[in-house]
C-alpha cells in the first residue's frame, strides 16, 4: 500500500501548487494574428476577429461554419484601434463554437483562417455610440463582405508548445451593382428617416420588375406586388433567353455544368417571362426592397428601437418614390405582400401595422408570429430558452429538425454559434436579429438580450416589451375590436405542418385566435402542408421545389378577386379581367 500512496501524495501536492502558480502557458499552442501593413488604416480597425479551424480543405474554412455537426470550428474575438504590428492571441478569452475554450481544442492537423470583419462607428439618434458592421452590397454576410480582410487558409498541426502566426494578407473585393435591362430596374433611395436615425447616409433600394408595354407617359396604373425576403440582388427567376441545355442532353450538360435543377429553374424563369409579354397576361410591378443594415440583411420592414423607422421608410419614402417612377396606383388598394420565412413574417407585419397601406398578404412559413411559440419556446411562460427543466434532469430544447423529425441542432447550439461570430447582436445572423428588432435599445446602445447567450435565461421584461410591439397575434387580438374591418379579407398564412424551424407552431396558435374572430370575421385564410418542410406556400399541387420557383405569379387569382372586389371605378389596370 505505500508503493501507492506516494505517488498519490505527491500528485496532489503538485495539483495544489499548480492551482497557486498557475500552469505554464507555454505547455499550450500559441497562434498569433495580425494584418499588413499594406492593409492598414491611420485609425486602425475595430470588428470581430475570426479565427476557423477546419478538418478538411473542400473549401475555405470561412466557408465552412453551419448550424450542424459538420461545422467547422471557429473562435471569435472583438478587436478595438487594431494596428498592424500588434498581434492578437488566440486564448481563452475568445469565445468559441461548437468547442468554447481554445484550450479544450483538440490536437490535430486543421485548415486554419481568419477573417476581420470590420466594424463602423455610427452615432445614433438614440444618444448612444455603437460599433457595427456596414453592409457593403453583399447582404450582411461577413464571409464574403467586401473591404473585410481575411489569411490564405494554411494547415496548422495543433499541438502542445506550437507557436504559429496568421496574416491577413487579403481584403476581399467590392461588388458590382446590378445593371438595368428592359424589365428588370434598380432603384437606390436615400432615405431622410434612416438618415437621421444612424447619424449617417443610409439608403433604401429596390429591385423593380417592370410591366410589358409599360409607357412612362401612359395613364394605365399598375398594381405593386411587394415580394419580401432576404437581400435580393437583382429580380431572380426572371430570364428572356430560353433554357442553355435540354436537361437530357448529358454531353452538353457535361460541358457547361447544368444540372437538372438548374435547367428546372432557368425554364421556369423564361415560362414567367413569356407569361410576363404574353398579351392577356394582368399588368403589374414586382417590387424586391434592399434593407439591409448593421445588424442583418433586411430590417423585418417595421420600426424598431435599434434598426430604426424601417416600416416608415419603406412605406412613405421608398414605395411612393417607386409608383411614381413606373405608375403605381399609389393608394392602399393596389398594394399586396408576399414572402416565405422572413419574407412571410414581413409581409404580415406589414399588413398589420400598415392596414390602410396595403390590400392583401401571402405569409408563407412565415417566423414566429406569435411568441407562445418562438420556435419551441414560451418566451412569457418559459424560465428558460435551450432547456426544459425539472427537479432531476434537463433537455436540450431542439432548434432545426427534418420532416422525420430528425433533429440536427438545438437552440443553445444555434446561439452558441451566433456568439461566436457577433458580441451585442452582431452576428448578422437569425437570433440575433429578431432580437435586434424587437427588443428595447439597452443603455450601452445595443439591443437589450430577450435571454442570457450563454445560460438561455429569458428576461420576462424584455419579453413583455416583444409582446407589446411585435407579437402579430396578440396585436391582432388586441386591436381586433378597432383594426379588424380594416384586416378583413386580407390575410392568408401557409406553413408546412413539418417545418424546419417549428414555425408551424405559431401559425396554428394564431389560426386558433383568427377563427374566433367576430364583427368581422377575418375571411381570409391558413392552410397546411402535410409533411411539408420550410418553406411551404400553399402550393398544394406541386413540390416545393418547383412552387418556390413562382411566388410572383401563384397568388395571383387570389389578387385579382381581392381586386374585384376593392379596387375603385376608373382604376385604370390593364389585363385584370373586370
Amino acid at each position: 500500500m505505500k508503493f501507492f500512496r506516494a505517488p498519490l501524495f505527491y500528485i496532489i501536492i503538485a495539483l495544489l501548487l499548480s492551482c497557486e502558480q498557475g500552469i505554464d502557458e507555454t505547455s499550450f499552442a500559441e497562434i498569433e494574428i495580425n494584418y499588413g501593413d499594406d492593409l492598414a488604416v491611420p485609425a486602425g480597425f475595430d470588428g470581430r476577429l475570426l479565427i476557423i479551424f477546419a478538418a478538411n480543405t473542400d473549401s475555405e474554412p470561412r466557408f465552412q461554419v453551419r448550424d450542424d455537426v459538420k461545422t467547422a470550428q471557429i473562435f471569435g474575438i472583438d478587436v478595438n484601434d487594431w494596428h498592424p504590428g500588434e498581434p492578437v492571441r488566440l486564448d481563452d478569452n475568445a469565445y468559441g463554437y461548437p468547442v468554447e475554450k481554445f484550450s479544450d481544442f483538440p490536437s490535430g492537423t486543421y485548415s486554419v483562417q481568419a477573417v476581420l470583419h470590420k466594424y463602423d462607428t455610427f452615432n445614433l439618434a438614440p444618444g448612444k455610440t455603437v460599433l457595427l458592421p456596414m453592409d457593403q452590397g453583399e447582404g450582411q454576410h461577413w464571409n464574403r463582405s467586401p473591404k473585410n480582410l481575411y489569411s490564405v487558409p494554411v494547415s496548422i498541426d495543433l499541438t502542445d508548445n506550437l507557436k504559429a502566426g496568421i496574416t491577413l494578407t487579403e481584403e476581399i473585393p467590392a461588388i458590382e451593382p446590378a445593371s438595368d435591362s428592359e424589365y428588370i430596374k434598380h432603384v437606390r433611395l436615400k432615405s431622410e428617416m434612416l438618415t437621421e436615425f444612424w447619424g449617417r447616409d443610409m439608403y433604401l433600394q429596390a429591385n423593380v420588375l417592370v410591366p410589358h408595354d409599360y409607357d412612362p407617359s401612359g395613364n394605365t396604373r399598375y398594381p405593386v406586388m411587394i415580394f419580401h425576403g432576404h437581400f435580393p440582388y437583382t429580380i431572380g427567376g426572371f430570364r428572356t433567353e430560353p433554357p442553355t441545355a435540354d436537361p437530357n442532353d448529358n454531353v452538353y450538360n457535361e460541358r457547361f455544368g447544368i444540372t437538372g435543377y438548374e435547367y428546372i429553374q432557368q425554364k421556369e424563369a423564361y415560362d414567367f417571362y413569356q407569361r410576363w409579354v404574353s398579351p392577356d397576361f394582368p399588368r403589374f410591378i414586382v417590387l424586391e426592397i434592399q434593407h439591409q443594415n448593421p445588424y442583418y440583411d433586411d430590417s423585418y420592414a417595421v420600426n424598431s428601437a435599434n434598426l430604426g423607422p424601417y416600416g416608415d421608410a419603406i412605406t412613405y419614402e421608398l414605395l411612393p418614390h417607386v409608383e411614381k417612377m413606373y405608375n403605381g396606383v399609389g393608394e392602399g388598394w393596389g398594394r399586396f405582400l408576399y414572402g416565405g420565412s422572413t419574407g412571410g413574417w414581413e409581409a404580415l407585419a406589414v399588413q398589420v401595422m400598415y392596414p390602410d397601406e396595403y390590400n392583401g398578404c401571402f405569409a408563407a412559413c412565415p417566423d414566429p408570429i406569435d411568441f407562445r411559440a418562438y420556435t419551441v419556446v414560451n418566451i412569457y411562460e418559459d424560465d428558460n430558452a435551450y432547456y426544459q427543466e425539472g427537479e432531476f434532469m434537463k433537455i436540450a430544447r431542439p432548434g432545426h429538425r427534418d420532416n422525420k423529425g430528425h433533429v440536427s441542432t438545438t437552440i443553445a447550439r444555434a446561439n452558441q454559434r451566433e456568439l461566436a461570430l457577433g458580441s451585442n447582436s452582431r452576428s448578422g445572423d437569425q437570433w440575433d436579429i429578431w432580437q435586434a428588432v424587437y427588443s428595447p435599445m439597452g443603455e450601452d446602445g445595443y439591443p437589450k438580450p430577450i435571454w442570457d447567450k450563454i445560460t438561455g435565461k429569458i428576461d420576462h421584461e424584455v419579453a413583455e416589451y416583444w409582446k407589446e410591439n411585435y407579437d402579430l397575434r396578440f396585436i391582432m387580438e388586441r386591436d381586433w375590436e378597432e383594426k379588424g374591418e380594416k384586416w378583413k379579407g386580407k390575410i392568408h398564412i401557409y406553413c408546412g405542418d413539418m417545418d424546419n424551424y417549428y414555425l408551424n407552431n405559431a401559425v396554428v396558435l394564431t389560426e386558433q385566435f383568427l377563427e374566433s374572430t367576430t364583427n368581422p370575421y377575418y375571411a381570409g385564410e391558413v392552410d397546411y402542408g402535410d409533411g411539408q418542410e420550410h418553406c411551404w406556400n400553399g402550393d398544394q399541387e406541386n413540390p416545393n421545389y418547383i412552387s418556390r420557383l413562382r411566388y410572383n405569379t401563384m397568388y395571383l387569382p387570389k389578387i385579382r378577386e381581392r381586386l374585384k372586389a376593392t379596387a375603385p371605378s376608373g382604376n385604370r389596370l390593364a389585363n385584370w379581367g373586370f
